[in-house]
This record gives C-alpha cells, structure tokens and sequence, in this order.
C-alpha cells in the first residue's frame, strides 16, 4: 500500500498513530493490582545489551560485558567481557542488566493491529520478537494487553532511533522510495 509522496518516516508516524499508548500510571496500577506476574518480560538479549554472565570456565577478572553477536544455528550469544576476553554463552547462562523493571520513557505501547502481534508471535515470518530487542524495545507480555512494549531511553528522536528501524523490520512498505531519493539529493 504505497502512498505516493510518503516518506519513510511518515509511513512510521502513521502505523505509530496505530498503536494503544499506555500511560506509567495505567500499568503501575496493573502490578499494584496484580503483582509484578501481571507483566512478564520477554524481550531477548540483543546487541549492545549489558550483561552478567554467571559462570565462565577459565580464568576471568570480570564477569560483566557485552552482547556482540548471537548466533541463530548454535543459539549462542557472543560476549566481549570487560577484561577484552570473549566468550560463548546459552541465554540461560547471563542476566541482562536493565535500570528498573519498566523501560525508562514514560509510556508503553500496545499494537493496534492483531497483525502486528501475529508479526512478533510468528517465527516463520521473521522473528519480530526479537526484532523489536534489536530495535531498542524492551517488550512485555500481559493478559488483556497482549504484548506491551516501551523505549529504555530518552533525549533523542525516537523515530529515527526505534521506529523507523521496527517499521523496516516489520517488512512495511508505506512510503514511496522515490520521495526518499528526491530528499536525498
């Protein structure tokens, strides 16, 4: 569905006007109501994460790093700790470190569209889970909500950090790639 004179982040705006914004308030009330079982976290480890690995075989000065690179057949993560050694690990074997419980920015969003949430649950047509983590999402899952997402960050332009990034994963294609090269030039 191609609109002419769209650009892409346009095409982003509009599927983000899509979604069901959930203010702090509404979920805190949630876990107030319903415990911290009210929200599952789900988001997977992703590039850049920090994390604490638990046991490291061999002799180690640290065991905090990051997450370089996963490896889909083998399902292992590659982790450069902070001593420069790198290591292989299950995402069974490190935590990642988050600040708190509930990404920072004051807002969570739920798709508008079952699509969407068919998009993150459907492994054949892309792993939109973790997708979403390597977008910068940190992703919940909650009974009546579904799946219910929020950024871990804040003063910079989330469209070109987190949306325009998740509106290319999710394979939309709204904008019109000549008006991205007429901006271009």
């Amino acid at each position: 569905m191609i609109r002419e004179g769209m650009t892409i982040r346009e095409a982003a705006e509009l599927w983000v006007e899509g979604f069901n914004a959930i203010p702090y308030g509404i979920v805190e009330k949630l876990l107030k109501a319903g415990g911290y079982e009210e929200l599952n976290e789900i988001t997977p480890p992703a590039k850049g994460d920090r994390v604490y690995v638990y046991e490291i075989p061999g002799e180690v000065t640290t065991h905090e790093g990051e997450v370089r690179s996963y490896d889909e057949e083998t399902e292992l993560y590659c982790i450069e700790l902070d001593d420069g050694k790198l290591v292989s690990a299950d995402a069974s074997d490190f935590e990642v470190e988050r600040d708190g419980f509930l990404p920072m920015w004051g807002t969570l969003w739920a798709f508008g569209d079952g699509i969407d949430n068919a998009w993150v649950d459907n492994e054949y047509i892309g792993n939109g889970l973790q997708a979403m983590a390597d977008c910068g999402f940190r992703v919940y899952e909650q009974e009546d909500y579904g799946y219910i997402f929020g950024i871990d960050g804040a003063g910079y332009d989330f469209y070109e950090a987190h949306w325009i990034p998740l509106y290319k994963a999710r394979g939309l294609h709204w904008h019109d790639p000549a008006t991205e090269k007429e901006g271009a030039a």
